[in-house]
């Protein structure tokens, strides 16, 4: 299989989940920005929106939306126990998923990381993170992950919690929340995701003659 990625975007959860299932996959890097693969290749062919992550199957189909990619991951690979089984269990994964993706996703960094956004939109997103991250804060007390044990949602929340050092988000206001990025990113296949796209991100920095941030 193939996924098709940026350097410390949401992708990133797919590749920890490949990694935590010991997957055969190939990794192919799009410019955000040209939406054009490395080697020159034109991204929207594969995906109309251009949007990252993409995964192309073993047998030729391409899967998008990262909550749907992270579930397929799951369920391809169920030695990994990167979901549960049990229907309850099923659920609350999906309730993460959907919280993560929506009202951490799209409502604050979406808008503090887009560069065109006005600063209204930036003040918006950052009136939401009180309430969402003391939901986290009060939910990791005392846990190591979302669910009883490592799956699909940790890889896609440890993957966006990244994304506060780019914004006047402090974490330390969240001790738990800290403590819990600071835990999973311990993780073998955790640790193995972020080092390869920090540099990867730092070399797409290079490239567009700017520098990489501080710390990702």
């Amino acid at each position: 299989m193939r996924l098709y990625f940026s350097p410390l975007a949401c992708s990133m959860a797919t590749r920890i989940a490949l990694y935590e299932a010991d997957a055969d996959a190939s990794f192919v890097e799009v410019d955000a920005k040209t939406k054009r693969t490395l080697a020159g290749d034109d991204f929207t062919k594969k995906n109309p929106m251009g949007l990252v992550p993409t995964l192309e199957t073993d047998d030729g189909q391409l899967l998008t939306e990262n909550a749907a990619i992270l579930q397929w991951v799951a369920a391809r690979f169920p030695k990994a126990a990167l979901a549960p089984t049990d229907d309850e269990g099923r659920t609350r994964l999906q309730e993460w998923l959907s919280f993560i993706g929506t009202e951490l996703h799209k409502a604050i960094f979406a808008p503090l990381l887009d560069k065109a956004a006005p600063e209204g939109a930036k003040a918006y997103a950052l009136g939401k993170v009180e309430p969402r991250f003391r939901r986290l804060e009060k939910h990791l007390t005392d846990r190591p992950f979302l669910l009883p044990t490592f799956s699909v949602a940790d890889a896609y929340l440890v993957t966006v919690l990244t994304w506060t050092v780019a914004t006047p988000i402090d974490l330390k206001k969240w001790p738990a929340l800290a403590a819990y990025v600071k835990g999973v990113r311990t993780l073998p296949s955790v640790a193995k995701a972020f080092g390869e796209e920090r540099e990867l991100y730092a070399a797409e920095m290079a490239r567009a003659g700017t520098h990489p941030i501080a710390g990702r």
